[in-house]
């Protein structure tokens, strides 16, 4: 276990075109959960909680790790199951995810893996919209859940999606209000904060829940056209999904003839241990981390803008 413990900060700097590391866990029972090593800061034993009043009943307390107070979130809890009971024995996972950082608590802690985004599927359709998966792969014969933290995280505190009033008064994207914001994220809770913030723009929104749906969507559109960007203006892509990841997604696009003159930002909850390399490497023209609706929607407009003068 302290060799698991030991290697997560040293492997979070992992990205490779259609590539992740799972750290494999469990909550109460036999079933494996996996959370991608990339947002993964550290894995400690259960500290010691403090109870503060009010917190969300999710939060089982805070945690004052290396100088920072940290909520720690029961994962059992938030997925609809009883609480982790054994919190001496239990494990912390610290995560950052839309620009803040938070604990999950969890009962046990594996191994990490090593897959591809090709192997990681969408969920069974039959979950229905109150399942909390974002997606599963098999490992050894045996179902893996990949769980929608986004969603979690939503419910304790939802996010603001609203764009402020000084962006909304000065919308200014020239003649591409006749095209497609196409959107594309496998969380649809994150899905439908981009889709309000950016419906802002007076835009149609189009949307996919991975890059492989989006993709083949693009070169549908690009085949009834000629140049995908006679209908779509830009593509707001997540980096974590099924199927196929937001960078692979972003290369196949500016590798394609008729798809790449399509501006591509990159929206996602990999925010503290971003590569700008990576993004650069696949051609991708801009980088946001979520989730700020006026930065979004202030970005999108900018390169609309930018598209009219090429």
């Amino acid at each position: 276990m302290s060799g698991i413990l030991d290697s997560v900060n040293q492997r979070t700097q992992l990205v490779g075109q259609n590539r992740l590391e799972l750290l494999l866990f469990r909550l109460n029972s036999r079933q494996r959960f996996g959370i991608n090593v990339f947002k993964v800061r550290e894995v400690l034993q259960c500290p010691p909680l403090t109870s503060i009043p009010k917190l969300n009943a999710l939060v089982r307390g805070v945690a004052h790790i290396r100088g920072q107070t940290i909520s720690v979130i029961d994962l059992a809890m938030a997925t609809g199951g009883k609480p982790i009971e054994d919190l001496q024995n239990g494990f912390i996972v610290i995560a950052e995810y839309n620009r803040s950082v938070q604990g999950f608590l969890v009962g046990s802690v594996e191994r990490i893996i090593n897959t591809n985004w090709d192997a990681i599927m969408p969920p069974p359709k039959g979950a229905g919209s109150a399942s909390y998966l974002t997606a599963v792969t098999e490992v050894e014969g045996e179902l893996i859940e990949i769980l929608d933290v986004e969603k979690i995280l939503n419910e304790i505190s939802p996010l603001n999606t609203d764009v402020s009033k000084e962006i909304t008064d000065n919308v200014d994207v020239g003649t591409n209000t006749e095209k497609i914001i196409f959107i594309a994220d496998d969380s649809s809770v994150a899905r439908n904060q981009v889709k309000k913030a950016l419906s802002t723009l007076g835009l149609e929104i189009e949307m996919a829940k991975n890059g492989l749906e989006a993709l083949n969507r693009l070169k549908e559109i690009a085949s009834e056209t000629g140049d995908v960007t006679d209908r779509v203006a830009l593509i707001v892509s997540d980096i974590e999904m099924p199927e196929m990841d937001g960078y692979t997604l972003t290369a196949e696009i500016k590798n394609t003839p008729e798809l790449h003159r399509l501006q591509v930002i990159l929206h996602t909850s990999l925010s503290g241990v971003f590569n700008q390399a990576m993004v650069s490497k696949v051609g991708a023209d801009d980088f946001i981390a979520k989730f700020h609706p006026d930065e979004l929607a202030g970005a999108v407009q900018k390169w609309l803008l930018t598209d009219l003068k090429q």
